[in-house]
């Protein structure tokens, strides 16, 4: 009996778990059905569980589906970009972006993404929120930080972890 289980086991199709491959398209949208990204229509994307390729709340979401499983979820901001962190609302003096307010060629305005470079070398982006007469506000949290976000996917494969994978070049 017990051999034959595991034969049953051997013909389950493998589902989405900690280190599968997936294969898949994906939309993500706002619940007032803006879309802010989707590869239905195009190339399907393919990640390793865990690697960091999808923010865990989208990969929670698929966990245990088969392929040929669609997945349709409301994920609140907390479980997709983040809760808006007021810490990463910052006040710098005008001054220091004087050169690029008087750039008249490509005017900078509020809602215009600003680029910085930390002390690593790394580019952080920053909304500019406010120009004031002394001070201009810039909005480090991830533009869709706070936002519950609609996650469709279609699972087209899914190979599991322990699979070997062989490539071969003709």
């Amino acid at each position: 009996m017990h051999d034959q289980d595991k034969g049953d086991q051997h013909n389950k199709p493998p589902v989405v778990c900690e280190g599968a491959r997936v294969t898949l398209h994906f939309a993500l949208s706002l619940p007032d059905g803006t879309e802010i990204d989707s590869n239905y229509g195009k190339a399907p994307a393919t990640f390793r569980v865990g690697d960091g390729n999808l923010l865990p709340g989208f990969e929670a979401a698929l966990m245990g589906a088969e392929p040929g499983t669609s997945v349709s979820v409301t994920l609140p901001p907390e479980q997709a970009f983040g809760a808006i962190n007021p810490e990463n609302v910052q006040s710098f003096p005008r001054q220091r972006f004087a050169g690029l307010l008087a750039n008249t060629t490509d005017p900078v305005e509020e809602g215009t993404v600003v680029s910085f470079a930390d002390a690593g070398g790394n580019e952080i982006p920053g909304v500019l929120r406010q120009i004031g007469e002394l001070h201009v506000v810039i909005d480090f949290n991830h533009p869709l930080a706070g936002r519950d976000i609609l996650f469709t996917a279609d699972i087209l494969s899914v190979i599991a972890p322990d699979t070997q994978a062989v490539r071969i070049q003709l």
